[in-house]
């Protein structure tokens, strides 16, 4: 049976080359987009562990797998809905305008009732995450294997490669809205994001442990802008059925994580039945356009707790049938015979998301209000944070 060789490096040229691979990383992660930094993180050999050959490809196929899962989760994390607190429709026995509904709305979900002509809407959220878990799998407690290799008919790997990553992401998204007439609203949403991330790679070979790669760097600006529209078609008081579009253009740069790389539609039929005091919204959409397809539905329960308050319980999911999960495989190594190597990679088949959501819509003064929420991912498909907190000021006005 094969075994992998070994050859002794003198504990200067190790430290030499160790302190080199450092700054690599510092100038990996200051001068190149953070896919670089990805890049350096998962496939950069500071130090040389014996001569046994690394098989390249394994790397390279890990770092593709979860920089598609970074990519697809940081560029659609969901943002507040388009529809202002403040709802308006004229009475025709008054002959004025009045309040289309006691309650605020929805955190996420869309709602059929629509601003209201002449009546328009202005906010801006701030959202920070920072993501722990990968499919399940821990991404800072250095536990994720990235590559292994192992002889066969031996029961463990002989050498094994692991990942430590750090994401966070900070965005501010400002959102406008406008009621064309009693029926159709037009709005946008600009997000401008922050990601920082900063990673090691551990290589184990034979139980020496080495650190082969330190990676760190950030980058900020505008994220993929999201244009929207609705339109209330059928509507009786506060309750109704409506039909929405939303557009994502990909002005966000994806060599940094800032944006998907690709344009997406998703209508979505929307519908909402509201009491006096106690609302129930729920919507459904597909995606178009997007690397994969999406079915995107929501629902939201709103209750009117005081005439300024209202308290918001959601459920967001999405099934995506491309991107699929992050898996283990075994393949031959590319050039040593007996040797097998582990890699990650994405499976492609169907996976579910779903996200609670749980919040608050408070009427601080006149026509502003306070949007104050949190997420929590329900299943563990994708990049999870244990917490994503969100806030959101909305100010309706007419021009």
């Amino acid at each position: 049976m094969m075994r992998a060789p070994r050859t002794r490096y003198a504990r200067s040229g190790r430290v030499l080359a160790f302190c080199l691979g450092l700054a690599a990383s510092a100038s990996t992660a200051s001068a190149q987009s953070l896919g670089d930094v990805l890049t350096f993180l998962l496939t950069n050999r500071s130090i040389a562990t014996d001569d046994f050959v690394r098989d390249e490809q394994a790397a390279a196929a890990t770092r593709d797998a979860i920089a598609q899962l970074l990519v697809a989760e940081l560029g659609t994390l969901p943002i507040s809905s388009s529809s202002g607190g403040f709802t308006y429709r004229l009475n025709p026995a008054l002959g004025v305008e009045m309040r289309s509904s006691s309650s605020f709305g929805p955190l996420l979900s869309e709602r059929s009732l629509t601003a209201g002509r002449g009546h328009a809407s202005f906010g801006v959220s701030y959202q920070q995450a920072e993501f722990s878990r990968i499919d399940g799998r821990s991404l800072q407690d250095g536990t994720l294997v990235s590559t292994a290799s192992q002889l066969r008919g031996e029961a463990a790997p002989f050498d094994i490669e692991t990942v430590s990553l750090s994401v966070r992401t900070d965005t501010i998204v400002l959102l406008a809205n406008a009621g064309v007439n009693d029926r159709v609203d037009l709005g946008v949403a600009l997000p401008f994001v922050r990601v920082t991330m900063n990673g090691d790679r551990v290589d184990t070979y034979r139980g020496r442990r080495l650190t082969q790669a330190l990676g760190s760097g950030s980058a900020e600006g505008p994220g993929d802008i999201l244009l929207r529209a609705k339109y209330n078609f059928i509507r009786s008081d506060a309750n109704g059925l409506a039909v929405g579009g939303e557009a994502r253009l990909p002005t966000g740069d994806e060599y940094n994580l800032l944006g998907t790389g690709h344009a997406t539609l998703i209508p979505r039929l929307i519908a909402s039945f509201e009491g006096n005091r106690v609302g129930i919204h729920g919507n459904v959409g597909v995606a178009f356009g997007a690397d994969s397809r999406e079915l995107d539905y929501r629902a939201a329960v709103t209750a009117a707790a005081a005439s300024r308050l209202t308290i918001v319980g959601e459920l967001v999911g999405s099934q995506l049938t491309s991107i699929g999960r992050l898996t283990t495989v075994r393949t031959p190594h590319p050039r040593l015979a007996d040797v097998e190597t582990i890699r990650l990679t994405s499976t492609g088949e169907t996976t579910q998301r779903l996200i609670g959501v749980g919040g608050i819509k408070w009427n601080v003064a006149s026509s502003l209000v306070l949007n104050a929420q949190v997420l929590k991912p329900l299943t563990d498909s994708g990049m999870n944070a244990n917490w994503v907190p969100s806030i959101t000021f909305d100010y309706s006005f007419q021009p």
